[in-house]
């Protein structure tokens, strides 16, 4: 064996224990005077020969240290070599992953380093690649704190010695590129922290595909996808449309619907890309909302504790198989809109948490960086890396699955740095007040990054934050839309109370409309009203059997004649009974009963009464789409209102919250003539008592409620009658 100095031997100890910070500065070529030194650290090997490309032996090189460490000098300039390794007597050839530059260009490092990288996941995770027609997978991961990253897989028996990374100073990225590392391949990586502890080994945190748990491991994964939606894609703007109608299907891929014949298993993105597309369709939705879909380790969390934001969750196939499903949903005309959950993360060791032993993606102080309602730890927006992690990732949903909106989760925890904390308990900002402001920078141009890629965007917000669907020049956060969630409170308040009672809470019916153009509002009865000891919302409704149906299917029509876009989670549409559970598939069986297919037929018609009338949805977020009738009836619990398109053709509503039948009752209406019925909740077609007005009702000359015409009604008890002029 050579002769070493003191100083090569602690490097070399250094290198073959896995605690050396920069392995290319001894492994692979290096010059030295007119010849190369080639090394490489083979821990099983018996014997390392160096080749030319072409095979021919170059040397054999030396042992220099017992753990696996070879070495041969070789005269002139080497940069492209093979090794031939012989381990238990099986010889194989191959490339050295230390012979290769680093993949980071200029441009990239700059942008890595500023926080302005959109195409961030081109670049960080793992990423199949030919190198000097070397084919490969080159792996990337951001650690600035960490004092040694390895890449460790199946493909190198999970050793942390074997392919350390190089780190760039700059900007903190360790990178190499490992010949032979193919598509399917499990990785991690293994890191030492600042004081060199070993840490828990880490998930990539822009893996595209993942091993499930307990496993958890990363997977490399290359689209091969070709996708048939261009018509869809090129229609899509980046200036939203705020007039079409949008009446969302709010979906759990693991529960809609399962595979009782087969273990009780979940559909896959490629079943539901059938079924699931083709339910929605049927029944006159327009987009489908999915929960979490981005890689989650526990099913409990319905994917709201995301530790894949990069990946689509392996429980239903591969990510090119979730693209089918968006796909299916193109062609077939509905949107798409994904949770998304930017404003927290769960502490799971082998995820973003003290991932290079430091708080990186979280805040280090609690009273910034936890959540202590979800035991999780919140993004620290401030930190452009974070801020470029996260915006890459919304417009990585857009650009890569097509993704037509994204449902941004639980905003008021993000905008308010008090959000669930007692006195003592968080750090004001700058000014001394309780805004989250760089929370709110992030917000602003994330909304406004999403809508340059044609793509729109929801805000689960609860608070009066103002102007969060407002624009961002306007100084707003800059969302399309915001869940109206007092809306939804008031009005399922409302209708819990027994109808004896309803007189005394009329406000909650209309108080609504005293802010409802304030923001641009989706009025959502979301899975959140289903779960926890809710109740189903048919178990929410009072009164026995039929009234229960009645009060939903009055609930309903009232709901499709408010200003603004609708949202109804799974099984509402059939008055589910039960409240949902996440683990079982929805109560289908249901659908044999004739109230419970009653209710389905009304949603069904609602819908497409609600898309073919531009009235009903062409002026959600203006007054002049709206006209109360009478607001005032609290003693019958009667309510009544117009809704105008934009060239001033109106409809009418009138909703009757009593089972008491309202005979000769009168409604005023702009003009003499005829009206039809468009629609009675209480039509025997779906589950009512059918009582009907004549098919044409006559509007005389006759103020009524202010207005120079009225009709004489008869009103069915618990119902929603939706009446439209004859033209």
């Amino acid at each position: 064996m050579t002769t070493q100095t003191p100083e090569q031997k602690a490097q070399y100890i250094a290198l073959t224990t896995g605690r050396h910070a920069d392995p290319f500065a001894l492994l692979g070529p290096h010059r030295e005077g007119d010849s190369t030194v080639v090394r490489t650290f083979q821990p099983q090997a018996e014997n390392v020969w160096l080749l030319a490309q072409d095979g021919a032996r170059l040397a054999k090189m030396e042992k220099i240290h017992r753990d696996g460490l070879y070495e041969a000098t070789v005269p002139g300039a080497v940069s492209s070599y093979r090794l031939r390794v012989t381990v238990s007597g099986n010889s194989e050839t191959i490339d050295d992953a230390y012979r290769f530059a680093s993949l980071l260009g200029e441009i990239d490092l700059h942008l890595l380093g500023e926080g302005s990288h959109q195409k961030l996941y081109e670049m960080l995770g793992a990423r199949l690649c030919a190198v000097e027609g070397v084919s490969g997978t080159y792996f990337s991961v951001w650690a600035p704190n960490a004092q040694r990253v390895s890449v460790v897989g199946n493909f190198n028996d999970w050793d942390g010695r074997r392919h350390v990374m190089r780190l760039h100073r700059s900007n903190g990225i360790w990178d190499i590129f490992v010949p032979d590392v193919a598509a399917g391949a499990y990785y991690k990586f293994e890191l030492l922290d600042a004081q060199g502890n070993m840490l828990p080994l880490k998930t990539d945190p822009l893996a595209h595909y993942y091993e499930g748990p307990p496993g958890n491991a990363s997977r490399v994964y290359q689209s091969h996808y070709q996708w048939s939606d261009k018509e869809w894609m090129d229609a899509r703007s980046t200036s939203p449309d705020l007039e079409q109608a949008i009446s969302i299907y709010e979906v759990h891929l693991g529960s809609w619907r399962r595979m009782g014949e087969d273990g009780g298993r979940a559909l896959t993105y490629r079943e539901h890309a059938n079924a699931l597309v083709k339910y929605v369709s049927d029944m006159g939705f327009t987009h489908i909302e999915l929960m979490p879909v981005t890689e989650h380790p526990f099913d409990g969390s319905w994917g709201y504790q995301p530790i894949g934001m990069y990946a689509p969750t392996q429980r239903f196939g591969e990510p090119d198989d979730f693209r089918y499903f968006v796909d299916a949903c193109h062609q077939a005309g509905l949107g798409v809109i994904i949770d998304w959950v930017p404003a927290h993360f769960p502490r799971d060791a082998h995820g973003l948490a003290r991932f290079d032993g430091t708080a990186l993606y979280e805040h280090d102080d609690p009273r910034r960086g936890e959540h202590r309602d979800w035991g999780t730890l919140i993004f620290n927006f401030g930190r452009r890396e974070v801020s470029n992690y996260l915006i890459a990732n919304a417009l990585y949903w857009i650009d890569e699955f097509h993704i037509d909106a994204l449902r941004v989760d639980a905003v008021a925890s993000m905008i308010y740095l008090d959000y669930s904390r007692e006195a003592g308990e968080w750090l004001p900002n700058e000014q001394g007040g309780n805004e989250n402001l760089e929370a709110v920078a992030f917000l602003r141009r994330l909304n406004e990054l999403v809508h340059a890629h044609g793509a729109i965007t929801f805000a689960e917000e609860s608070t009066s934050w103002p102007g969060v669907s407002h624009p961002v020049y306007s100084g707003g956060l800059g969302f399309t839309y915001k869940w109206n969630m007092g809306w939804m409170n008031d009005t399922l308040r409302y209708m819990s109370e027994d109808p004896v009672h309803r007189s005394f809470h009329h406000d909650l019916l209309t108080f609504g409309l005293v802010y409802a153009f304030h923001e641009n509002f989706v009025l959502p009865l979301s899975h959140d009203e289903v779960v926890h000891g809710k109740r189903s919302l048919l178990g929410r409704m009072p009164g026995d059997e039929w009234q229960k149906f009645a009060n939903l299917r009055t609930y309903y029509g009232f709901m499709f004649g408010q200003p603004g876009k609708k949202l109804l989670f799974m099984g509402a549409e059939f008055a589910q009974s039960s409240e949902w559970n996440h683990d079982q598939s929805l109560d289908w069986h249901l659908l044999e009963y004739d109230l419970h297919a009653g209710v389905a037929a009304l949603v069904r018609d609602l819908n497409f009464l609600y898309t073919a009338e531009p009235a009903l949805h062409q002026v959600d977020f203006e007054g002049s789409g709206f006209e109360w009738i009478d607001w005032q009836d609290r003693n019958a619990s009667v309510i009544a209102w117009m809704r105008r398109a934009r060239n001033g053709e109106h409809v009418v509503f009138i909703s009757n919250f009593t089972p008491i039948v309202r005979h000769s009752y009168d409604v005023g209406v702009p003009q003499v003539g005829t009206y039809k019925t468009l629609l009675n909740t209480d039509d025997k077609k779906y589950g009512g008592s059918d009582i009907q007005n004549p098919e044409h009702l006559e509007a005389r000359e006759h103020s009524c409620h202010g207005r120079p015409a009225s009709i004489t009604l008869t009103l069915p008890p618990l119902s929603t009658l939706v009446l439209k002029p004859v033209t």
